[in-house]
């Protein structure tokens, strides 16, 4: 399996590598049995955080016994100094390990001070210095804190969602890293679940030679998949050009990603799905959407104050209150089309 430099950290990951997050959702045997496979399939490096329940256990016990054979990273959102050392030790427990290759510090929607040494970004130069953790980056879904990282050359890598549906702006990161000798991790290759032809992500990433995309994998029919076409290798032609521009002209400048930066809602709305409901509706398994609680949260959208707020702390730019009324509607035409099939 072909493996990358992770910029400056000097970590040879596997191109085609694991996001843990998905795991969380397996029962912790069938958790660990999957992330196992996976390293048996070749790939060596997992990215998982803090927040994902119990995603680092099943990592430790999929993993201990071959630790040295893998690269795992983790995450914190604390903006403590105290939480950041207290998250990490966490971490090196459930894990089964003394030490985190890469510690990212997560879902930063801001620079910290780095001129303030009780600032949580020293929780991570703490632990550095005590052995715990190897090396230092930031997760972020704001394209100006993603810039500003590049610029600050305190961060080894930076994780930031990255697909071929992303803007030429985002996409411009690869290249920024790619000069400051910095790791580009991709999350989000598959835009929250909603692209669904591998071969076209494959070749997409391919074009980006330094770009480490962490596929989520929570099926082992996925990780399969994922391996085979780690083995076919596939480049861009016409076929998946095709396929990537259709997913384009489809999603447009209208998708949410799902961040959840627009959260909370001051009327409850699940924005960060509910915004995104037409995809869900017809790229995934639509009828777990139309349930008593689904209902209830759609309905929500009837609530609306329009205050903007949302839209405000969206990443994207988008026009969420009026994307959200469009999903109400199309929510309730989709059921309207399918009821029968319920």
């Amino acid at each position: 399996m072909k493996k990358i430099r992770l910029g400056k950290t000097g970590l040879m990951v596997t191109k085609t590598a694991m996001g843990c997050l998905p795991v969380q959702r397996r029962t912790v045997e069938d958790g660990a049995a999957l992330i196992r496979a996976a390293y048996e399939g070749g790939i060596n490096y997992f990215d998982t955080a803090n927040a994902y329940t119990d995603s680092e256990k099943k990592i430790g016990l999929a993993l201990a016994d071959v630790r040295e054979n893998v690269i795992i990273s983790t995450k914190s959102a604390s903006r403590t100094k105290e939480g950041v050392l207290a998250h990490i030790e966490n971490s090196l427990r459930m894990m089964r390990t003394d030490y985190i290759d890469l510690f990212q510090f997560h879902i930063v929607p801001e620079l910290p001070d780095f001129s303030d040494p009780d600032s949580y970004y020293y929780g991570a130069v703490e632990a550095l210095e005590r052995g715990w953790v190897r090396h230092i980056g930031i997760t972020t879904h704001r394209v100006e804190v993603a810039e500003a990282a590049i610029e600050s050359g305190k961060y080894e890598t930076l994780q930031f969602p990255f697909s071929y549906i992303s803007s030429d702006r985002d996409i411009a990161l690869a290249d920024k890293c790619a000069r400051a000798d910095m790791g580009f991790i991709a999350m989000k290759g598959l835009a929250g679940g909603l692209l669904t032809n591998a071969r076209a992500c494959h070749a997409f990433m391919k074009q980006h030679p330094n770009v480490v995309p962490i596929w989520g994998i929570q099926h082992m029919s996925e990780l399969e998949e994922w391996l085979a076409v780690d083995r076919e290798d596939p480049d861009m032609d016409e076929e998946l050009a095709a396929v990537i521009r259709a997913d384009r002209q489809q999603l447009g400048s209208t998708f949410c990603r799902g961040c959840g930066y627009c959260m909370p809602c001051p009327v409850d709305i699940e924005i960060n799905n509910s915004a995104r409901m037409d995809m869900l509706l017809r790229r995934s398994p639509w009828r777990e959407y139309y349930t008593p609680e689904w209902r209830e949260k759609m309905e929500r959208i009837n609530d609306c104050l329009e205050c903007y707020q949302c839209a405000s702390k969206c990443p994207y730019q988008l026009d969420t209150p009026k994307i959200l009324k469009y999903m109400l509607k199309d929510w309730q035409q989709f059921y309207e089309d399918h009821k029968d099939e319920l």
